[in-house]
């Protein structure tokens, strides 16, 4: 049974099976067409699910990937389906913990990449560029700085990977070798569109998106479908406009102040992630509720 009063590190359903549990949610079959995503509280850093959680963030994510989907459906379809919970989670305890935080979704096939659209040159982009001059194989004008603001957004696939492993960057020649050219071709002008639109309708509201990452699956006709969350400050980079200066790392509305904690102690990204201070916890989960009272004008 579910206890709403505490942060959900797991969701236990005795009503519905299993399908697999990820980093941060926990997926089970409703039937043979649907699935029930549950966002759940936990975070993962440098592709290591800690042992704390961050209160309230699973409830932050659901929302928020609600409020994209709306306003990217004329871009490209996505997995939500029309079902509600209420019609298939019977207990009434484990249904009211769900509300805000689960989802029924159409199941698809999830293709194996991940699109990463960058907007600024910033985390593993910035290191790739300043060691070779490009990122992911497309290069850049020289002279950039640190959290710079590209010239134009690029696209930049990874690999997805497995439990306990770590997503690497590939070419978009590597993604057209695991997908099909068609397919990945499809997938970079959608994720450059779907980037495009919402960065320019969060910059109104005081957020630069500098980058966020995207999953795609396809339906039994080989429709592409956006899958999984979007935009949301677990997928994407969020900053603060009034504190945007080229140059440095700016402050974020996302988990990057978790992984700035981490790499202060030294950890060395292997499991177990140490512990995170009570202060780091409440600074986060304050970073994510500010991303959504901001995108959604709350």
């Amino acid at each position: 049974m579910i206890d709403s009063a505490k942060p959900m590190f797991d969701s236990e359903l005795q009503s519905l099976p299993v399908f697999k549990r990820g980093k941060v949610r926990d997926i089970y079959v409703v039937d043979d067409a649907h699935l029930l995503i549950v966002a759940t509280d936990r975070l993962s850093a440098f592709d290591v699910v800690l042992s704390d959680t961050i209160p309230g963030k699973g409830i932050v994510l659901t929302s928020l990937a609600e409020f994209w989907f709306d306003r990217t459906a004329d871009i490209v379809p996505n997995h939500r389906s029309s079902i509600r919970l209420e019609d298939v989670v019977s207990d009434v305890r484990d249904r009211i913990a769900l509300i805000a935080r689960a989802v029924v979704v159409r199941r698809l096939e999830a293709l194996p990449v991940e699109a990463i659209v960058r907007g600024y040159l910033i985390g593993s982009g910035w290191r790739d560029y300043l060691a070779r001059a490009t990122v992911c194989g497309i290069r850049l004008p020289a002279g950039l700085s640190e959290a710079a603001r590209l010239p134009e957004p690029i696209f930049t696939p990874s690999t997805k990977a497995s439990s306990g492993g770590h997503d690497e960057n590939i070419t978009f020649d590597q993604m057209i070798a695991l997908v099909g050219h068609d397919l990945a071709t499809q997938i970079r002008s959608v994720s450059l569109q779907v980037y495009q639109k919402a960065a320019a309708q969060a910059e109104q509201r005081g957020i630069i998106i500098a980058d966020t990452k995207l999953e795609f699956g396809i339906n039994e006709h080989g429709r592409l479908h956006l899958i999984d969350e979007v935009l949301t400050p677990d997928s994407s980079r969020f900053w603060p406009a009034e504190h945007y200066r080229p140059g440095r790392s700016p402050p974020s509305f996302d988990k990057q102040f978790v992984r700035d904690y981490l790499e202060s102690v030294g950890w060395n990204k292997q499991a177990p992630a140490p512990r995170l201070p009570l202060s780091v916890i409440e600074q986060t989960a304050s970073k994510y509720q500010e991303a959504k009272r901001r995108l959604m004008h709350e």
